[in-house]
C-alpha cells in the first residue's frame, strides 16, 4: 500500500459522519477520504444506538478505507484503527487504553471510545469500508453510562483536530500491515497484547439474535474473537460482547 493521501473534511457541524461519508463513498470518494465534525445532531454506535456528545469535546470522525484485503480480514482493518487509537494516546499524553471485543476503548473496564465499521462496496474482489471513531477527550458522557475520558484520566485536554492528525499518521503505519499475511499476525499479536476480553467470561450477542456464554480464548491473525463454549471453540467475526462477572463462569 503506497502512502495514502488524506483528505479531511471538517465540520462545525453534521447529522452523521459515518452517514455522510458513506454516501461520498458510493459517489466514488477515494481511499483516505476523512470526515471530522465538532457536534453530531445523529451520531451512532454500534447497533445503530445513538450517540450525542456536547459540541467540540470529543474525536468524531469516519475514515474511508480501502485495503487490499477479503472480507474474512475485514477485522483486522478495524482493528489497526484501534491500535492506532491506542498507539497515538498514548504518544500525545501517555494513557494506554486497551480494547473491548471488537473495539470499543476502555481505561478499567470504562468506556473511552467506540469504533464503527460499515462495508460500502466491493470494487476489483476487494472491500471498501467506513470505519467511525467516538473518542471522549474532554467529557466522560452521560452520568450512568461507565464512560471516561482522556482528561478525566490523565489531566490533559487534547483537542480534536490534534487527535485526529495523530491518528492518521499512526494508521499510515499501521495499515500496509493488513495486506500481507506476516502483517496481519503483526496486528493480531499487537491486538493480543492490548485486548482486555482476552480470558474473560462474556456473553457475545450474536446478529441474528441468537447469544453464546463462553471464556475468550483468543483471536484469530484476521480478527476474529475465539470463544471456548463447554469445550468448542467458536469463532465470532461480529456482535456485541458482554463482560461477565467471573462467578458467573
Amino acid at each position: 500500500m503506497a502512502t495514502v493521501l488524506w483528505t479531511i473534511n471538517e465540520f462545525e457541524e453534521i447529522d452523521s459522519t459515518n452517514t455522510w461519508l458513506v454516501a461520498r463513498a458510493k459517489e466514488g470518494a477515494p481511499h483516505g477520504t476523512v470526515a471530522r465534525a465538532d457536534f453530531q445532531t445523529a451520531g451512532r454506535g454500534r447497533l445503530d444506538r445513538s450517540w450525542e456528545a456536547p459540541r467540540g469535546v470529543s474525536l468524531l470522525t469516519s475514515i474511508l478505507l480501502a485495503p487490499r484485503v477479503s472480507l474474512e480480514q475485514l477485522p483486522v482493518v478495524t482493528a489497526s484503527v484501534a491500535l492506532a487509537a491506542s498507539r497515538g494516546l498514548t504518544r500525545l499524553c501517555g494513557l494506554a487504553p486497551t480494547v473491548k471485543w471488537p473495539n470499543d476503548l476502555i481505561v478499567n473496564d470504562r468506556k473511552l471510545g467506540g469504533i464503527l465499521s460499515e462495508l460500502v462496496d466491493v470494487v476489483d474482489g476487494f472491500p471498501r469500508i467506513v470505519v467511525g471513531l467516538g473518542l471522549n477527550l474532554q467529557w466522560p458522557g452521560p452520568e450512568g453510562v461507565g464512560a471516561t475520558c482522556v482528561r478525566d484520566e490523565v489531566g490533559v485536554s487534547i483537542a480534536p483536530r490534534a487527535m485526529l492528525d495523530i491518528l492518521l499518521a499512526e494508521l499510515e503505519l499501521i495499515l500496509p500491515l493488513c495486506e500481507t499475511s506476516d502483517g496481519r499476525q503483526e496486528i493480531a499479536q499487537a491486538y493480543r497484547n492490548v485486548l482486555a476480553t482476552r480470558g474473560r467470561t462474556v456473553r457475545v450477542e450474536m446478529v441474528d439474535g441468537s447469544s453464546i456464554v463462553g471464556v475468550v480464548a483468543d483471536v484469530n491473525d484476521d480478527g476474529a474473537l475465539l470463544v471456548d463454549v463447554d469445550g468448542t471453540e467458536i469463532a465470532v467475526r461480529s456482535g456485541d460482547v458482554f463482560h461477565l462477572r467471573e462467578t458467573l463462569a
